[in-house]
């Protein structure tokens, strides 16, 4: 997201009723609910959407977040999440790479353009689906982003998942599975089954960019894909 793009997420935000940014650093400790630290958080209206909500997170993290180290460690911008805020579904990957540390959107690469067949194979578009990642900055060479950079940046896409209220969430690949599940277990172990997560439904599978390796695993993500759209479409 460039410049002119947060300063059009500030106005949007201002028409609803945003007042502003907090730089209290106060806003910036523990706030004792698992989430980690609470980040700079601008007031938002109850009544706000969840566009709105997205807009005030975005404008949280600010234009060069410098929380954690990766600022200092080659990225060229955050990368915050793109879509639908009203998606009954979402994805979550791991960090941005290459491609999307260059164009600023989550999943644009030859593993984005595969999670875009994935998506369209149970009949839904990008523009349906909301899609972000644990981590909103490029680690160098593409590494596991490290615990303390997973700290430190997790509480947004914790605030992201409760404004969108998605139905179902998938977790793309081992790390965003393990993020969010506060597990080690392996993708292999965690996928094939739902679980309870921030009052959605959530569905571990395969990374697409696992499968542009090991293209016999698509058989796997195809039967999670079918569990995903099962969950859509039940009315519990």
């Amino acid at each position: 997201m460039n410049r002119d793009q947060l300063n059009e997420h500030l106005r949007f935000a201002a028409e609803l009723g945003v007042a502003g940014v907090s730089r209290d650093p106060e806003w910036r400790k523990r706030n004792g609910d698992g989430d980690g630290f609470q980040s700079e958080m601008i007031p938002v209206p109850v009544f706000a959407n969840p566009a709105a909500v997205l807009a005030a997170i975005r404008i949280d993290i600010g234009p060069d977040c410098s929380r954690c180290k990766l600022h200092a460690l080659g990225r060229r911008q955050i990368v915050f999440g793109v879509g639908n805020p009203d998606a009954d579904l979402m994805f979550v990957g791991e960090a941005p790479g290459a491609d999307e540390d260059v164009q600023g959107e989550p999943f644009v690469g030859r593993a984005g353009q595969l999670l875009t067949k994935i998506i369209a194979a149970i009949g839904l578009t990008r523009e349906d689906v909301y899609i972000a990642n644990v981590i909103k900055c490029r680690p160098p060479q593409n590494r596991n982003p490290e615990p303390d950079e997973v700290d430190t940046c997790e509480p947004f896409l914790f605030r992201q998942i409760d404004a969108i209220k998605p139905k179902v969430v998938v977790a793309l690949g081992s790390f965003a599975a393990r993020a969010l599940l506060r597990t080690e277990d392996s993708i292999s172990r965690l996928r094939g089954r739902v679980y309870e997560y921030r009052g959605a439904k959530l569905i571990p599978t395969f990374h697409p960019a696992y499968l542009l390796r090991n293209p016999s695993s698509k058989k796997e993500v195809w039967e999670d894909m079918k569990l995903v759209r099962t969950l859509l479409n039940s009315q519990v």
